[in-house]
C-alpha cells in the first residue's frame, strides 16, 4: 500500500494549522511551548514527505528531521527550565502575569 504525498501534506497542514490556533489562544506558557513544538513537528513531515517524494533513495530529509528534532528537544528543555523558573517567582504560569518580571 502506497501512501500518496497529498495525505501527508494534508496531515501537516492540520498539524500546522491546530499549532497556530494553539499558540494565539492560549494563555499557558507550557500550552503554548506544546503548540510550538506542534507546528515543528509539521515541518518535520513535510521534511520527510518531501524526501520520499524528490528523492527516494535519499536521505537528506530524514537527516534534516532528525536535526531538527535535536533541536526541539534542546528548546523544550531551556523552555520547561525558563517555565520552572517562572513559576517559582509568580506562582503562576500565565502569559499576560509575565510583565511583572520586567526590570
Amino acid at each position: 500500500m502506497n501512501i500518496s504525498i497529498y495525505c501527508f501534506l494534508i496531515v501537516s497542514a492540520l498539524m500546522l494549522a491546530i499549532g497556530i490556533y494553539g499558540f494565539l489562544t492560549r494563555r499557558n506558557t507550557l500550552a503554548i511551548l506544546i503548540s510550538v513544538e506542534l507546528i515543528l513537528n509539521a515541518a518535520d513531515l513535510n521534511f520527510a514527505a518531501f524526501n520520499r517524494l524528490l528523492f527516494p533513495a535519499g536521505q537528506e530529509g530524514y537527516f534534516f528531521t532528525l536535526f531538527s528534532v535535536a533541536i526541539s528537544a534542546a528548546e523544550t528543555a531551556i523552555a520547561i527550565a525558563v517555565m520552572i523558573n517562572i513559576y517559582r517567582n509568580l506562582k503562576n504560569n500565565f502569559v499576560e502575569n509575565l510583565d511583572s518580571m520586567k526590570w
